[in-house]
């Protein structure tokens, strides 16, 4: 069995990311051997996989791509670097067969890869070691789903997530910076509704001083209209977005302003380790969520991998390095060996950052942490 080292991220040369996608049955097939689904040493199974398709995004959030950090002359991944769809593929249905059901498409962006229903159709054909279909979902900005929305839902994609952070054209540019207006992202959540690619998730990430003004408003916005609304803690995720624990609304307090204007009641988890507390309304207008990694982080439950854009499994969202894979595909291992790859660094996992900070313990996760925007929220 080979096993890549833990390599820091490498982004030093600027180029597109074009790749030339491959049919759905040019990928090989081959028979993963799995014994056990696979757990970690604080016994959390694997079951869900976040694959990030592009490290590039049409927005420069203030929390995840600050314009001062991603301007013209950032060095983005050169194109040798990126995996093709038929290398994801592969690595998807590896780790399906270790007991992943779930799959997220992320970025960046990943509507700016170039014909991604084609990895879609791809994807959507796995299936579990039970015999059942893959959990398949994309979280994106939204800015180009309308005119793609319809072409996922036909390759195969089930569920859509929509990151949003106000509905005020004025808030709404000033935290993706660059002027993209609140409109053509409703439009995109329209879109997806008609498309089928439902129930469609909406996630504002709340930052006080600076959208905590929009929580009420969102969630009158669309209680009622089917879609699921979720408050997210402002992390410190990477180094680059100058997180400060004062710009944190704890969801606490998101549930308290909206329970005060829309009565709500807690709705019990869908499933074991769901990081979002869900909440209902009272009149029967649908539900929220609110995901508190911060102030009540739950990496005790945590069950996700997440795969870079060129290829580097990552166990948790802030680690300072993960494991080359790309490296052990193109040097030629087979699925066996690059599954009892992926079996030892899960087995190995050990990771714990959210739960160390919020009990304030000196923190593993020490020096440049992975940025968001590599490796998908």
């Amino acid at each position: 069995m080979r096993v890549a080292p833990e390599t820091p991220r490498d982004r030093a040369v600027v180029d597109p990311v074009l790749v030339d996608p491959v049919r759905v049955d040019a990928v090989r097939v081959e028979r993963v051997p799995v014994d056990t689904v696979l757990v970690d040493t604080r016994g959390r199974a694997m079951r869900d996989l976040r694959i990030s398709v592009t490290d590039r995004c049409t927005f420069r959030c203030v929390y995840c791509m600050p314009k001062d950090v991603y301007g013209r002359g950032h060095a983005f991944l050169p194109r040798s670097d990126v995996l093709t769809f038929e290398e994801i593929t592969r690595v998807a249905r590896v780790a399906v067969a270790h007991g992943i059901e779930k799959i997220r498409l992320t970025g960046g962006e990943p509507l700016l890869r170039r014909d991604l229903p084609v990895l879609v159709a791809q994807l959507s054909a796995l299936t579990t070691p039970s015999g059942g279909p893959v959990d398949l979902a994309l979280t994106t900005n939204g800015a180009l789903l309308a005119r793609q929305a319809a072409r996922l839902h036909e390759a195969g994609l089930r569920r859509v997530t929509v990151s949003l952070d106000s509905l005020d054209d004025a808030t709404f540019m000033a935290m993706n910076d660059v002027g993209f207006p609140v409109a053509k992202v409703l439009r995109g959540i329209e879109a997806a509704q008609e498309a089928g690619l439902g129930p469609v998730k909406v996630n504002m990430v709340v930052k006080r001083g600076h959208n905590d003004h929009d929580i009420v408003p969102m969630a009158r916005h669309f209680a009622g209209t089917g879609v699921v609304l979720r408050f997210i803690e402002y992390m410190d995720v990477g180094t680059t977005n100058g997180w400060r624990l004062e710009h944190v609304v704890p969801s606490a307090e998101v549930v308290e302003r909206i329970d005060a204007a829309m009565p709500l009641e807690p709705v019990p988890p869908q499933y074991p380790g769901e990081t979002s507390a869900r909440w209902r309304f009272r009149d029967g207008g649908g539900e929220i969520g609110v995901i508190s990694s911060v102030t009540q982080a739950f990496c005790h439950a945590c069950t996700r991998a997440r795969i870079s854009t060129d290829g580097t499994l990552f166990t948790c969202l802030f680690a300072t390095g993960g494991h080359d894979l790309r490296g052990l595909i193109r040097g030629g291992a087979s699925d066996a060996e690059l599954a009892d790859a992926m079996a030892a660094i899960w087995r190995g996992r050990a990771d714990r950052y959210s739960e160390a900070r919020g009990a304030a313990e000196p923190l593993a996760a020490h020096g440049h942490r992975i940025e968001m925007s590599y490796i998908g929220g």
